[in-house]
């Protein structure tokens, strides 16, 4: 199915009449992966889950909800937290969540050795958060759902978990993935902003072509020598050697979205990435604002495109506007200019919209329309 990603919030830290602050989710064959989660999140995946049952043949679906990948902990990336937790307690969830996300090397160290928070620990830090929100009721105990509450040293890949139970952390030898996840996987990529942050990547493992199962069935093939083909292993058949390479199309290469999350221009986790089909990168400041972009540590969508450049991205998608961007032309015209001698596509987000990456890694922009979506 590819990957098929709903942007729930376009806006920077004010919101408008037309757009709401952060949150994404990322839909894969094995699970959701949600990307922030601002506040009113709980309700703008209620509508995107309406607008699917009206106009589309699937439907969203909480429970197939499997992480909660936050990229920092200002509010309007993680104040629709709690209450969306509630919210699937109150609907009688029993799917297991994992809640990831990034903090200090400090505070992990902290965490570690039962000591209190450094001094200069943001007061909107992930660590603090987390704790507010277990005090709230945000526990697997509470909430009835097993909730696994992670935090990382994302440049150091040093994790830890929260243990609600008993009230220890515990260190873990790797950043986790979502239960029962074989095919698709998360991670967490370094960015630069005013707090501990991180971009997320979720992408696919290569996957063999299609099986020609019509073709071993007018070979005679019966069942055990179909399925050992399926299984890639050559068989023979009427003294001849039959090759199961041949009876697979081309095989699935691995596609892979990335949402940037608050961060400067280049960040060097995004860029260290060899490759990705979709970057969804924040452009919160069009080129006039450059000096503020900079001091805030936040991009433009001229930066945006850089970045696309460097970590080779086919299609660049712009979001978080601030609150003095009224439309996407001016974005996208700029970075376009940065673009011109590329082949990488650029489009601007709004809420609501879908972004869908095939299995052959091109992506298709569907923009929300009060009718449904339209290219």
């Amino acid at each position: 199915m590819g990957l098929e990603v709903h942007v729930l919030g376009t806006s920077s830290a004010r919101p408008t009449n037309i757009r709401q602050v952060s949150g994404s989710l990322i839909s894969c064959d094995e699970g959701i992966a949600v990307v922030d989660a601002g506040e009113g999140f709980q309700s703008r995946f209620s509508t995107q889950r309406k607008r699917m049952k009206n106009h589309e043949s699937y439907h969203l679906k909480s429970s197939r909800v499997a992480v909660l990948c936050l990229t920092h902990g200002h509010l309007d990336h993680t104040w629709g937290v709690l209450p969306w937790l509630q919210s699937m307690a109150l609907d009688n969830r029993n799917q297991p969540l994992l809640i990831i996300g990034p903090t200090s090397d400090k505070v992990v160290e902290s965490l570690l050795n039962n000591t209190t928070l450094p001094d200069d620990t943001p007061h909107s830090d992930l660590s603090l958060q987390f704790q507010f929100w277990h005090k709230l009721g945000g526990t697997s105990e509470n909430l009835g759902y097993e909730v696994r509450w992670v935090l990382g040293d994302v440049s150091g890949d040093r994790w830890v978990e929260f243990d609600t139970s008993t009230g220890k952390v515990i260190q873990l030898p790797k950043q986790p993935q979502p239960q029962a996840w074989r095919k698709n996987r998360i991670d967490a990529l370094a960015t630069v902003h005013g707090i501990p942050s991180c971009a997320w990547k979720l992408s696919t493992k290569e996957k063999p072509g299609k099986f020609d199962r019509k073709r071993a069935i007018e070979l005679g093939l019966n069942d055990e020598q179909r399925a050992q083909l399926a299984a890639g292993n050559d068989i023979l058949h009427n003294e001849k050697t039959l090759l199961a390479k041949q009876f697979r199309g081309e095989d699935f290469q691995s596609i892979s979205a990335v949402i940037s999350g608050d961060t400067t221009e280049m960040a060097p986790g995004i860029t260290q990435i060899s490759g990705c089909n979709l970057l969804i990168h924040e452009a919160t400041f069009l080129n006039d604002w450059t000096k503020h972009a900079e001091d805030y540590l936040h991009s433009t969508a001229a930066g945006a495109a850089r970045t696309a450049i460097k970590c080779n991205a086919q299609h660049l998608v712009l979001t978080h506007y601030g609150a003095r961007i009224k439309g996407p032309n001016d974005s996208i015209d700029e970075a376009q200019e940065v673009l011109s001698n590329t082949d990488i596509r650029v489009t601007a987000a709004l809420d609501g919209d879908r972004l869908l990456v095939g299995n052959d890694g091109l992506t298709t922009h569907l923009h929300w329309r009060d009718d449904g979506w339209t290219r």
